[in-house]
């Protein structure tokens, strides 16, 4: 390939500097040759060789660079740069064969000759080229008026060209047919090349536009050195290598390079969608004029060349008037097509307009016209439905009058960023607002915005039940159903929102939690729906209670919260002794009697105070009052408890704990303990009390008192592990109580058990039995002890259980008898043997007179009702001896003996009994001899027969209790 055609190939690469460089290296190609054209290349011989065959390089560098890219490029304009490629063929072989004439044969051109053959056969396919790369008619009609618009354009130039010369030439210059056939079909062709880049010019595809730009460009620029070579002036004077062929050959490398800046142009993506700051072409009003006034002023030039001849007196010849005639005829033709096309565009127009009319009319949302200074221009009728004001009303009205006054500046401000926005980035928006009806009242309005001839365009809607649905919604999901307090969400967020901000840091910040005491009973006793408006007075009263700035809510059951916000006080002490005062008459106002119908109700409130520090997150605050809160409830209900950080390790401290347990049992932590009876007449031991010791893998030693704590936390998971725990508590006393028995020690043993336990269902009745059966322990020596009445237990059940365990011989003792509600009640309905007096009873009765009597009182009922009492905690020997007096059969506490491992307690029981403070007495109540507590055997048809334990004597040191 050629220098230009390399020069033209390595085009293909993207990119503005490769571009540049090849549009330069053509300039520079072309103008050195229009300099050489100009100087006459020095000599004749040269020009005429630049002159011809530089002519043929040049356009057979346009055939091949054409014909290179229809075949590397699959288009539907591949066929139009293969007509480009063939008719700049025939160029190359004409100015060949005109080279090989004058240069090789040295001899000038004969006419007609080959030469002129192809020259004549480059017009055709540019012709038909130029049509493939214009814009395609969608319609017959559009056909028809392409023809007309081109024949217009090239009718009127035949008419003038014919008129000035082409007459002149057919009748004076010919000396044959032949050759006066040739000397018009050069500008025949002329006028049709001419009339086709008219015509496509303001028809172009607006795809590859560089491409019909440039090969435009390069095929006027050959016609019109066609139509400079026909004149009869310049081509007397023409010769090979003059400055006409520089506009040849410029033409031809135009037309080398324009695919070449078609696929630079696709790849810099000209004929993706504009962007911003890029105007679409379609949209140019003086273009669009232009395209369709070229015909007529076409027509209007070759009227007017007429009108000139026949005034200056000229003969006017029959094909000029052929010709005008046609042209005038394609113009009438042409508008008349013009004139039925407008007629169809305006009827199909009304009835667009009619359908819109009819949308915005009948549409339910208001469509309002804003002129650019917000004067409503038009407002749709559906205004009188939405606004309750007529569409007449409102039309001259300012729109910013019609918006609230809180909501203009922000649609104002979206407003304007909406029209400083691109049309094609942002077409439309959207506006909330608050807008005035007829009845004065604040609409919530919904608006889509539109861009309207420098106006807006408002579409808008009736959004308030809307907006009153969604406000409702936020309301309910912030607060509680019930009281209408903020729930534990809104609370927190309250919460969030007092530690940040410019309250961050503010000691004086505390929360409240607050927990209703005996709630549950109220539910228990009369009633949910009572429970119910008891949780509704006591928010009233809270609600009431605190400040306006402060914050109450209800975080579900019977607690409650209140967040007291700080004042920025520095008196930390003050403002904590403030708050305390302020915690104590919350709990005060919630302690007052509820009415509820015709009960008045009592509950108590447990408040826990944990104030703001330094850093401290909401969700560490409020665990901090909840902390306090629990500890206030453990430290006896009604009261209100500060937060120290002394919590918190306790916290730790019994997680620690329980996660020990939950591993303590399995790997054999737990040790069984029994702590004697004895009888308070003979000093004999009666039976004994099994409990549970916890020696941990560090050698720590807990009690009960904490390891059940712990335990028995109300989770689901530590429920399991207590049930557990109860199980291996009886089968290992039963199994123990078995061994004693058959070495001879035949003393009954009692097992703590709770009444939530013993209505389980993982404890049924019959797995008891088997149990005594399994060990071969008589039924009578188990004395089951009923640890506590809760009262979530039914009574009914619980009733239900003791009576099948008394049908197998299953004594039944009721543990801290005299304190609780339900003790009297659990006495009255409950099958009870033994009553074990409450160690609060036990404590003060030497000391108190009141507790004194209290005691005797709950002995003698004991007593009437035929049942063994046992006191339990007697430590030291006036307890006894008051006890005694009093009437009570049994005591076990450290007067006699601590819990005591099996060695130790088998050596207690073959002593057999505990020296007395004072000697032994009589036996003031019913019991058995040695006031023992009898033993209770099943006979074989279901009848009891009672035995009391021998008594023993030995000669064995006593041990001491442990």
């Amino acid at each position: 390939m050629s220098a230009p055609g390399a020069l033209l190939a390595r085009q293909q690469a993207p990119g503005g500097g490769g571009s540049l460089i090849s549009q330069l290296g053509l300039a520079l190609v072309c103008g050195a040759y229009a300099v050489g054209s100009a100087l006459g290349w020095g000599s004749a011989q040269v020009a005429l060789i630049m002159g011809d065959f530089g002519l043929a390089a040049a356009a057979l560098i346009a055939a091949v660079s054409c014909f290179l890219y229809a075949r590397a490029r699959e288009s539907r304009f591949r066929p139009a740069w293969l007509l480009f490629a063939i008719s700049s063929a025939m160029a190359a072989c004409g100015n060949a064969v005109w080279g090989w004439y004058e240069v090789v044969l040295q001899r000038e051109v004969p006419s007609p000759s080959f030469a002129d053959l192809f020259f004549l056969c480059f017009g055709p396919p540019a012709i038909v080229g130029l049509l493939v790369l214009a814009k395609r008619p969608v319609t017959r009609a559009g056909w028809v008026c392409l023809a007309l618009d081109s024949w217009l354009i090239g009718g009127s130039l035949l008419t003038l060209s014919w008129s000035l010369a082409l007459a002149h030439t057919a009748h004076f210059e010919a000396e044959s047919t032949a050759h006066a056939a040739l000397s018009l079909a050069y500008p025949l062709l002329d006028i049709a090349l001419v009339s086709m880049v008219l015509a496509l010019h303001f028809r172009r595809s607006n795809a590859n536009r560089t491409a019909i730009n440039t090969a435009i460009a390069a095929l006027a620029t050959t016609v019109l050195c066609d139509a400079l070579f026909t004149s009869p002036l310049l081509r007397e004077s023409y010769r090979s290598g003059q400055l006409l062929d520089a506009g040849w050959f410029a033409g031809s490398l135009l037309l080398a390079y324009a695919p070449w800046g078609a696929r630079r142009a696709e790849q810099w993506g000209e004929g993706a969608p504009y962007h911003r700051g890029h105007r679409n072409p379609g949209s140019r009003p003086i273009g669009g004029s232009l395209a369709a006034l070229t015909p007529y002023l076409a027509a209007a030039v070759c009227t007017l060349g007429i009108l000139y001849n026949v005034i200056e007196g000229r003969r006017v010849d029959r094909v000029v008037v052929f010709t005008g005639c046609t042209v005038v005829l394609a113009l009438v033709v042409r508008q008349g097509i013009m004139l039925v096309d407008n007629i169809s565009l305006t009827q199909e127009l009304a009835q667009k307009e009619n359908h819109f009319r009819s949308l915005v009319q009948g549409s339910s949302d208001v469509i309002m016209i804003a002129a650019p200074t917000g004067i409503l221009r038009y407002v749709s009728p559906a205004a009188s439905g939405v606004y309750g004001r007529e569409a007449e009303e409102l039309i001259g009205s300012e729109l910013a009058s019609l918006i609230h006054a809180e909501d203009l500046g922000r649609v104002v401000h979206e407003v304007r960023r909406f029209l400083a926005a691109p049309p094609a980035e942002e077409p439309t928006t959207r506006i909330e607002c608050r807008f005035k009806s007829g009845t004065g009242e604040w609409l919530n309005v919904e608006s889509t915005v539109n861009r309207h001839q420098g106006g807006l365009i408002f579409n808008s809607r009736d959004v308030t039940e809307r907006v009153r649905l969604q406000a409702q919604l936020q309301h309910n999901a912030e607060h509680d159903p019930l009281t209408d307090l903020p729930n534990r969400a809104l609370f927190t967020a309250r919460v969030r929102q007092a530690l940040s901000g410019r309250r961050v840091g503010d000691p004086g910040t505390a929360v409240l939690f607050i927990d209703l005491d005996g709630f549950k009973a109220v539910n228990d006793t009369i009633g949910h729906q009572a429970g119910d408006e008891l949780l509704i007075q006591a928010a009233r009263r809270l609600q009431d209670s605190v400040r306006a700035g402060d914050t109450a809510a209800r975080l579900g059951g019977d607690e409650f919260a209140a967040l007291i916000v700080g004042e920025g006080s520095r008196d930390q002490a003050a403002r904590e002794c403030q708050v305390h005062e302020i915690a104590d008459r919350l709990r005060l106002t919630l302690s007052q009697p509820y009415r509820i119908g015709s009960n008045d109700v009592r509950v108590a409130a447990s408040i826990g105070v944990a104030f703001a520090e330094p850093g401290i997150s909401p969700t560490d605050l409020m665990r901090n009052a909840d902390l306090a809160m629990y500890r206030a409830k453990a430290g006896g209900k009604d009261r209100v408890e500060l937060y120290a950080p002394q919590m918190q390790a306790d916290v730790v401290r019994r997680t620690e704990l329980a996660t020990r347990l939950r591993t303590a049992l399995h790997d054999g932590e737990f040790a069984l303990l029994h702590q004697p009876v004895v009888s308070l007449t003979t000093g004999q031991v009666v039976s004994v009390a099994a409990q549970a010791r916890w020696r941990s893998s560090q050698g720590i030693l807990f009690t009960p008192a904490e390891f059940l704590r712990v335990a028995d936390n109300g989770d689901a998971q530590e429920g399991a592990r207590m049930a557990e725990l109860g199980r291996w508590l009886l089968e290992e006393a039963v199994e123990q109580a078995a061994e004693r028995n058959r070495a001879g020690h035949e003393v009954p043993v009692t097992v703590r058990l709770s009444a939530r336990r013993l209505v389980d269902k993982s404890l049924p009745l019959g797995s008891i039995e088997a149990l005594l059966t399994r060990h071969g322990l008589p039924s009578g020596s188990l004395i089951i002890e009923l640890a506590d009445s809760d009262p979530r237990i039914s009574f009914e059940e619980l009733e239900r259980r003791l009576v099948a365990l008394r049908r197998l011989g299953v004594r039944i003792a009721l543990d801290g008898f005299g304190s609780g509600y339900a003790a009297i009640n659990a006495l009255r309905r409950l099958p009870i043997d033994v009553l074990k007096l409450d160690r609060g009873l036990v404590e003060g009765v030497v000391e108190s007179a009141r507790l004194h009597k209290i005691t005797s009182g709950l002995l003698r009922i004991a007593c009437d009702l035929g049942m063994q009492s046992v006191a339990e905690g007697v430590d030291v020997p006036e307890q006894v001896t008051a006890l005694r007096a009093m009437g009570c059969t049994h005591g076990q506490g450290m007067a006699f003996s601590g819990p005591l491992d099996e060695y130790r307690l088998r050596r207690a029981l073959v002593r057999g009994e505990f020296p007395l403070p004072g000697g032994a007495a009589l036996p003031v109540l019913a019991g058995g001899p040695g006031g023992s507590l009898p033993v209770r055997h099943a006979g074989a048809n279901g009848s009891e027969t009672i035995t009391h334990p021998p008594m023993r004597s030995n000669s064995e040191t006593p041990v001491p209790p442990t």
